[in-house]
């Protein structure tokens, strides 16, 4: 009789990668971190790059510890598969080989090119090919301004960065649908690359990569990384390479429930069958991105949780180091609001100083501006919370259907104020948990490719098996929507002119 097979998924988020081996059971999914790894980006030729040498020597060491955890769990590794953020990119050559670091979406590059290519193309053309909300750092954009300033010469194929990884580990020249379909030039329609974007836009469509659904089978592990550590013949699977992708399958959602799935960034939706596009989602900014197994998520990116770990980096170098629970602590003491600022604001995506532009909207709105840590991060879960509840009022307009409950999931699930804070704001029950709903989803798309699992359905029950979300209750609605008043009354007031 064999041992259980297993799977290893690599997670890799912006700045810091982790390899979990999983198992599905009767008791539920089985997780067990193998290796937790970092590649921060820093300045190169130029841009703002990741180092993605430093990425992939994570997803070696992550590689080679795996199969002795799976030992341990009394089985052997089967599969591994790569997730990641989306929009970034990278460039290989007809050998293969990476032509240059891939540069950072939080790089300058794309600053003004959006209002470039609406002089060639209408914003609602392209809401209207491709269904996807319009943000700076969107592949479309990244790409123009790369075609402007000169590809590399040789460049033969773009890679996403999972799509990169899995070609390093077997040589996969495929880019998988849930993280292709962010970049903004896919059709919304037919799922291939819209061929009139790119020549109306002069871009060149023959380095996009086939489109292959979640759940392919890309190969077997390369022969030389089989030896170098000391792994057999592993299957190479794409799952929801798009980690929210895999966040959401990883979710056991209630039926009508929306998401969020809250980390650095905050994504917020529904998942649907088919994609909504129409003059009305368009203004909204809202998005259809792939979702894993056929089906669409339809949601907004919302700044996220990116606003307090800058603060908290800058505490840190600053020599006042703040421990997350003991400005959770505080942040629950404080016996009314602090203030609030608009989260999604372009001011916050990439300042020189967070704790100078949170305190400097508050100013500018006449508000207080404290430099006492606990407040400001009042300030921020306070604005996120609300911030939330106005994005899932919209989805119900948008949708034409009641969002009856909140499903949280991610590292920003921890966080219990912010959770209670949401379940307040936008009048709704809240359920926290799993954190490694990514890695579960990620799991989950190999267990189904490698034939253990039936369907997405199957595979969130087995989730449901395993998972004890804990559940939020609004508590003070009344305070909660005097709140949003003056909050949408400080959001006018820093409207971009």
């Amino acid at each position: 009789m064999g041992t259980a097979a297993l799977h290893l998924a690599i997670d890799l988020g912006a700045g810091s990668g982790r390899a979990i081996v999983g198992q599905t059971g009767p008791s539920g999914l089985v997780l067990r971190e193998a290796h937790r790894f970092q590649y921060a980006p820093r300045h190169s030729a130029g841009h703002l790059r990741w180092d993605f040498a430093a990425l992939l020597e994570g997803v070696r060491d992550g590689l080679r510890r795996a199969p002795s955890v799976a030992r341990e769990l009394g089985g052997h590794l089967e599969s591994v598969g790569v997730d990641s953020w989306g929009v970034d990119y990278g460039l290989v050559d007809d050998d293969g080989r990476l032509l240059e670091d891939p540069i950072c979406y939080r790089d300058a590059r794309t600053e003004g090119v959006m209002e470039e290519v609406f002089a060639h193309l209408p914003r609602e053309e392209i809401f209207a090919r491709t269904g996807i909300q319009f943000l700076a750092l969107n592949t479309l954009y990244q790409l123009v301004a790369h075609a402007r300033k000169g590809l590399p010469a040789g460049a033969a194929r773009l890679l996403m960065i999972p799509d990169l990884c899995h070609h390093e580990l077997c040589g996969s020249l495929v880019g998988e649908r849930t993280n292709a379909s962010t970049t903004q030039l896919i059709d919304v329609h037919d799922g291939g690359w819209d061929g009139t974007l790119f020549e109306r836009l002069e871009l060149p469509l023959a380095l996009m990569p086939e489109v292959v659904p979640a759940g392919a089978d890309l190969g077997v592990l390369r022969p030389r990384l089989q030896s170098e550590l000391g792994v057999g013949p592993l299957r190479v699977v794409a799952p929801a390479t798009h980690d929210t992708g895999s966040a959401v399958l990883g979710t056991p959602l209630e039926p009508g429930w929306a998401y969020i799935s809250s980390g650095t960034w905050s994504l917020v939706g529904v998942e649907r069958e088919s994609p909504l596009v129409s003059a009305e989602v368009a203004r909204a900014n809202f998005t259809n991105e792939g979702g894993a197994f056929g089906t669409v998520r339809f949601l907004k990116n919302v700044m996220g949780l990116w606003i307090l770990e800058e603060c908290r980096r800058e505490w840190d170098e600053a020599g006042q180091r703040q421990e997350y629970a003991t400005l959770l602590e505080g942040v629950a003491a404080l016996d009314d609001f602090a203030g609030f600022i608009p989260p999604d604001h372009p001011r916050f995506f990439n300042p020189s100083s967070m704790i100078a532009e949170v305190r400097d909207a508050l100013a500018e709105s006449g508000q207080p501006a404290s430099d006492d840590p606990v407040r400001l991060t009042r300030v921020i879960l306070d604005s996120l919370a609300l911030r939330y509840a106005s994005v899932l009022a919209t989805i119900e307009d948008l949708t034409g259907r009641e969002v009856p409950g909140v499903h949280i999931v991610g590292g920003g699930s921890l966080n219990s104020y912010l959770n209670q804070a949401t379940a307040d704001a936008a009048e709704r029950p809240v359920l926290a948990g799993p954190v490694e709903a990514t890695a579960s989803g990620n799991l989950l798309a190999q267990a189904i490719a490698c034939g253990e699992l039936a369907s997405v359905s199957d595979g969130r029950r087995v989730l449901g098996d395993g998972v004890r979300p804990r559940r939020f209750t609004p508590r003070r609605p009344e305070a909660w929507t005097q709140a949003a008043r003056r909050a949408r009354e400080i959001e006018e007031a820093l409207r971009p002119t």
